[in-house]
C-alpha cells in the first residue's frame, strides 16, 4: 500500500488544526482538494480518519493511531529535503550557536578557539535561547547548532541530535553566609528555611522539582547574576561545578555539602542541529572541545 507525502502532509496538517480550512491554507491548496485528499487516503487505509464535525474534525481513533507515524514520516521527508539541499552549498561564512543559560563561559570560550583555528574566515554569533526557541531557529534556520538541555527532552526527529556529556552542578553559598559553616547533617533545613537562587532556564526546562528545595526561592535569568547575588550573601544556589574553578566568579564563594543529598545533580547536556552538510564538520568541532573540557 503506497501512500504519497501530499496525502500525508494533508492528514497531519488536518489532524493538528481540526481543520480542513485551515489545513488548506496552511498548505496553499484549496479547502475542497484536502478533503478529496483525506476522502481519498480513508478509502486506500479502509477506515475513517476524522468525525467531520460541522467546520471542524476529530480524530477518529484509527487517525489517533496513524498520527505520530505520518508526523514522522513527513518529518523524515522534510529533512531529507534539507540534507538534499545542503549538499549544493559551500561553506557557511557565519553561523549562529545557541544554548541553555547555564553552560559555563569557559566552554563557550573554548569552543569559539577552536573554530577560529579551523574556520578563521567565519563569524560566530552567540545567543542564550530557551529551547523552544531553539527549536524554531533550527527549523527555520536562524540557529546553525545549539547546546540544551535535554534532562526532559523528548527526541525531535527533524533535528540532528549529539549527546555531548552530563555537566555536574553543586550547592553554593556566599563565604558569609550561614549554610558555609553549618554542619552537613544540618544544612537541609537551614537550605529549605533560607532564600534561594534559582536559575530560570532550569524552571523551563522542567528540573524545578529537581532543583528547587527552598519554598523562599527566586528565579534569576543571568547565571552571572545569580552568581553576583550569591557572592553578596542575598542566597544561596544550585550551579555548575566549573563556577568553583573560575578566576572571575570564585571570590566569595563556597560550595557547601549535605547529608541528605549524596549525589551530585548531573544534567545531560546535548547538541541540536538541522541535518546538513555544511553544519558537520562544525558539529565535530564542538564535540571534540567537550571530549576535551575539564572545568
Amino acid at each position: 500500500m503506497n501512500f504519497s507525502l501530499e496525502q500525508l502532509r494533508a492528514f497531519v496538517a488536518v489532524y493538528e488544526l481540526r481543520s480542513f480550512s485551515k489545513a488548506a491554507a496552511k498548505l496553499e491548496k484549496h479547502r475542497t482538494t484536502i478533503g478529496q485528499v483525506i476522502t481519498n487516503l480513508e478509502d486506500q487505509v479502509a477506515v475513517e480518519l476524522f468525525h467531520r464535525i460541522g467546520r471542524s474534525v476529530e480524530a477518529t481513533e484509527d487517525g489517533e493511531l496513524l498520527y505520530q507515524y505520518a508526523k514522522t514520516t513527513v518529518q523524515q521527508a522534510l529533512t531529507f529535503d534539507k540534507v538534499a539541499l545542503s549538499l549544493s552549498y559551500g561553506g557557511l561564512e557565519s553561523i549562529t550557536i545557541a544554548y541553555c543559560s547555564f553552560l559555563p563561559q569557559g566552554i563557550l570560550a573554548e569552543i569559539r578557539k577552536s573554530l577560529d583555528v579551523e574556520f578563521p574566515n567565519m563569524k560566530v554569533h552567540f545567543v542564550v535561547r530557551t529551547k523552544p526557541e531553539i527549536k524554531k531557529g533550527i527549523e527555520n534556520g536562524t540557529i546553525h547548532v545549539a547546546i540544551v538541555n535535554v534532562y526532559s527532552s523528548k527526541i525531535v526527529n527533524s533535528i540532528d541530535f549529539t549527546f555531548l556529556k552530563n555537566l555536574q552542578f553543586l550547592l553554593y553559598a556566599g563565604k558569609e553566609h550561614p549554610l558555609a559553616t553549618t554542619p552537613k547533617s544540618k544544612a537541609l533545613s537551614v537550605m529549605k528555611s533560607s532564600r534561594q537562587l534559582v536559575l530560570k532556564s532550569m524552571i523551563d526546562d522542567d528540573m524545578e522539582e529537581k532543583v528547587v528545595l527552598s519554598a523562599d526561592y527566586e528565579a534569576i535569568d543571568q547565571m552571572a547574576l545569580v552568581i553576583k547575588f550569591v557572592q553578596q550573601n542575598i542566597g544561596w544556589a544550585v550551579l555548575p561545578s566549573s563556577v568553583i574553578n573560575s578566576q572571575l566568579f570564585k571570590e566569595n564563594l563556597v560550595t557547601f555539602e549535605c547529608d541528605e543529598i549524596q549525589d551530585h545533580l548531573n544534567v545531560p547536556i546535548a547538541m541540536w542541529s538541522p541535518h546538513s552538510k555544511q553544519v558537520a564538520p562544525i558539529k565535530k568541532n564542538i564535540v571534540k572541545v567537550f571530549a576535551n573540557y575539564q572545568g
